[in-house]
């Protein structure tokens, strides 16, 4: 299987030049003791060397091994090599530079590859000498990036390769300019036979296996699944608990379990090599030989810890609640106001020294003066780190594994690692004893495997005893009874339908034969109104519109842009109890508040024309919330800016304008006639409903000016929203096809003399009641009106209409013409105040 990176676009919505949007990625940061960006806490990025420490892979490529976890559920989203890849990157020695003639800041080397004669190459770094050896790279090399080395002419003097920096190849810069090489390398070697090449695995972990965000937990898993054994992590520092409330004391219910050790006489410096290798290997950025140790033991082992510099605590450490509207003083320099609800370890003092199993504090931190060391492991509630991370917004690689659940056998065992490596990279000496309070979580019940269920749905594919040493692999013991003890780090596994599911998953469900074919079945209305939205959607696209797909979930700030096709009572609205942040605290009432999100975004963008479409659900409570809640699927429009794209043979282009909205309104639905009638919706310059053959389907308005000088844009934007499922109850599957006609028409016009107030909706609806078989066609052309009262009243309005008539059993003579003419000056004289000029 291709193993290809997610294709993740921006929350800005739609950008001109794209038919649809995708659903917006949203990218947090990770924080751990000192700040450490990495990717998104979703993804987990694997060193393949690191990896390869604690399994052996055998013969297999790294695409077979990412072919396994995706097969058993672990989603590979990227591959990416990091190292010299091409053989034709050798070692080169500067034999000669000289000044270029024609540019100031370029030199022509000669340099030796080791190919029996010098090589011209034109190079414009400063940072080396004659007799330095450097990165060559040789015509045909392929770098970072996609680019190819070749042979050309820099400013009319050839050059026959490049002299590389140390980024341009995969590896890091060590000063700005050429990578300056050892002198002892050989002259022709390949750079990439000097240098370890890793390969950077970044995968998908669901949030019911945390177990796997760790090498050590991945290790485990590919080892069940290739048969193999795993190398165990080795931990020589043994552990001497005590429980010493003059040291360690617990008061929340937020940590069952705490555990602290000290370590004097440290020298903070930075870390040795095969660390800062470790790190680099999988994003994170070394900070010092303490901090990078604890980072290093979380992604080996997956248990967060946290060093304190233990001059600027007093002890006893108190795991406690926060007070109410406490303040905390985090590593990233931020400060949090703190609720009950939080949990925050402090000392004696009653200063919080950090938020528990989230961040520490600043001011406790190890900077490069500490020498006394405070190092914590714990155990903490997945549901209360939780609820303080995202009330507080505040996310780090430790929160991201709390909030799922530890190992809790792993707790005291992080500890003994770190602090041996601490000892090892840093010096000191290690207290005696380890700190506890609290008790560890019960190793949870064993689960009894329903062994004919398993059969039964595995179809006979895996014998008992192969299922039996699948479960073993995955650290799963059998007790006796058919029933199977559950590892510490697997606390997902609860009943038998799991352990079906391991069993399945390491099998592979691709080797469980199938039982039945595909059948065909009657189409569904379901499928129906899917196939009518979807040609809707195609009506629109290819009129210019794009499609926009925006989050369900809207600020109270975006409320007066709603357009609902029933105005909004108190406690209609469907608020979110506890929402992720301000922006996402209510279930949209309509869905033209995201329309006009995007047309800002794409405004900015530089968008001249304003033409999106949204088919989507939106949400409101019945009857003031009186009522059960209500979910109804709209499509919305809006349209902006140019009316045509800007051409030589216009130099004036028209604005899109709201007979532009009715007209795409009526192209959209087809054979139906369409009607705006104004109704006041306060927010909007104009409004009204829309009616669809005399049937109420939706409404429409004009943005407010001051609105839309708000998005940036220069010309008028209008809405509209439609009722999805009336649209689609008057969608036609098949349409009558009507010859042309055979027989000319004839036109008579009307200028008729109304009050100001009579719209022209209620003189279309009153042409629609006019039952006269010749009559084809009515059209308005000309509409006047004098505010002054000189040329007209200023209460009156003066329209023409144009009128056709036509037969389709012959041509019309003049006196058929003219009676049906009359006949219809008498209705509108009739249903309306009219007078004809």
């Amino acid at each position: 299987m291709p193993h290809t990176p997610l294709l993740k676009e921006s929350a800005l919505g739609v950008i001109t030049g794209l038919r649809s949007t995708k659903k917006p990625f949203f990218c947090h940061f990770a924080i751990e003791n000192h700040l450490n960006y990495t990717k998104s806490p979703r993804d987990m990025n694997v060193s393949l060397n690191w990896l390869k420490e604690r399994l052996d892979l055998g013969s297999r490529n790294i695409n077979e091994v990412c072919d396994l976890l995706t097969y058993a559920g672990i989603e590979v989203e990227d591959l990416q090599s990091v190292g010299v890849e091409s053989e034709l990157i050798v070692v080169a020695e500067i034999k000669e530079a000289i000044q270029h003639p024609d540019a100031d800041r370029l030199k022509v080397t000669q340099v030796d590859a080791g190919e029996g004669q010098l090589r011209q190459i034109v190079c414009g770094a400063k940072n080396y000498k004659i007799g330095d050896k450097v990165p060559c790279c040789l015509p045909g090399a392929k770098l970072p990036g996609g680019f190819t080395i070749g042979e050309n002419k820099m400013r009319g003097v050839e050059s026959r390769g490049m002299l590389a920096a140390g980024s341009e190849i995969g590896l890091e810069d060590q000063e700005d300019g050429l990578l300056i090489l050892d002198p002892s390398f050989k002259v022709g070697t390949p750079v990439r036979e000097l240098f370890d090449a890793d390969t950077l695995i970044e995968v998908e972990i669901t949030p019911n296996r945390p177990d796997l965000l760790s090498h050590s937990g991945l290790a485990r898993e590919l080892a069940a699944l290739l048969h193999t054994e795993m190398q165990e992590v080795e931990i020589t520092q043994t552990t001497t608990l005590a429980s010493d409330p003059n040291k360690v004391s617990v008061y929340s219910h937020t940590c069952p379990f705490y555990s602290l050790v000290s370590i004097k006489g440290v020298k903070v410096a930075p870390s040795p090599e095969w660390l800062t290798k470790k790190l680099n290997a999988i994003g994170l950025r070394p900070i010092n030989n303490i901090v990078d140790i604890t980072n290093y033991v979380l992604h080996e082992l997956g248990q967060p810890l946290h060093a304190f510099d233990a001059s600027q605590v007093s002890l006893p450490i108190n795991v406690r609640q926060a007070h109410e509207g406490e303040s905390f003083l985090a590593l990233d320099e931020e400060s949090y106001n703190l609720e009950e609800t939080d949990c925050v370890i402090s000392d004696h003092s009653g200063k919080a020294l950090a938020l528990a199993g989230i961040m520490g504090g600043l001011e406790s931190g190890v900077t490069e003066s500490t020498t006394d060391l405070l190092l914590e492991s714990a155990y903490f509630t997945t549901s209360e780190i939780r609820r303080s991370s995202r009330r507080l917004f505040l996310s780090s690689d430790s929160s991201y594994r709390f909030e799922r659940g530890v190992d809790p056998q792993q707790v005291l065992p992080a500890s003994a690692l770190a602090s041996a490596l601490i000892l090892k990279v840093a010096g000191g000496e290690l207290c005696a004893e380890t700190y506890t309070a609290g008790q560890l979580p019960q190793q949870q019940s064993s689960v009894k495997l329903d062994v004919k269920r398993m059969l039964q749905l595995m179809d006979g594919s895996v014998p008992l005893e192969d299922a039996e040493a699948i479960l073993t692999r995955l650290g799963i013991t059998a007790e006796g009874d058919g029933r199977w003890n559950i590892p510490s780090w697997r606390s997902d596994l609860e009943r038998s339908a799991d352990l079906v599911e391991e069993v399945a998953r390491v099998h592979g469900i691709q080797n469980v034969p199938s039982r039945t074919g595909g059948t065909a079945v009657d189409e569904s209305k379901i499928d129906r109104d899917y196939d009518r939205t979807l040609d809707l959607k195609k009506k629109l696209t290819a009129i210019g519109f794009y499609e926009a797909q925006t989050i369900k979930l809207i600020a109270e700030s975006q409320l007066r842009d709603c357009l609902p096709i029933r105005p909004l009572q108190d406690g209609d609205l469907v608020k979110v109890a506890r929402p992720l942040s301000e922006d996402h605290a209510v279930l949209r009432p309509s869905l033209t508040a995201g329309l006009l999100a995007t047309a800002e975004n794409n405004i900015r963008q530089g968008a001249k024309s304003l033409r999106f479409f949204e088919a989507g659900r939106q949400f409101r409570n019945v009857g003031g919330g009186k009522a059960t809640d209500l979910e109804a699927d709209s499509l919305a429009l809006l349209i902006g800016g140019q009316a045509l794209v800007p051409s030589w043979t216009a130099s004036h282009g028209r604005q899109l304008d709201l007979y532009d909205l009715k007209a795409i309104i009526e192209s959209t639905v087809g054979a139906q006639t369409v009607q705006f009638s104004p109704r006041t919706r306060e927010g909007f310059l104009l409004a009204g409903d829309i009616q669809l053959s005399g049937k109420p389907v939706g409404t429409y308005a004009q943005v407010l000016p001051s609105r839309v000088r708000e998005l940036g844009s220069h010309s008028p934007i209008y809405l509209a929203e439609l009722d999805l499922k009336k649209i689609l109850g008057l969608h036609q599957d098949m349409f009558q096809v009507e010859a042309l006609p055979l027989f000319p028409g004839s036109s008579r016009d009307i200028a008729m003399e109304l009050p100001s107030t009579i719209s022209n909706a209620e003189i279309e609806k009153v042409l629609s009641k006019h039952q006269e078989p010749l009559l084809v066609c009515a059209q308005c052309f000309d509409h006047f009106c004098d505010p002054s009262g000189e040329k007209l009243a200023a209460d009156k309005k003066s329209i023409g209409y144009s009128f056709t008539y036509r037969s389709d059993k012959g041509t019309l003579k003049q006196k058929e013409v003219d009676e049906a003419h009359e006949k219809l000056r008498k209705h509108l004289e009739k249903n309306l105040p009219v007078t004809f000029r």
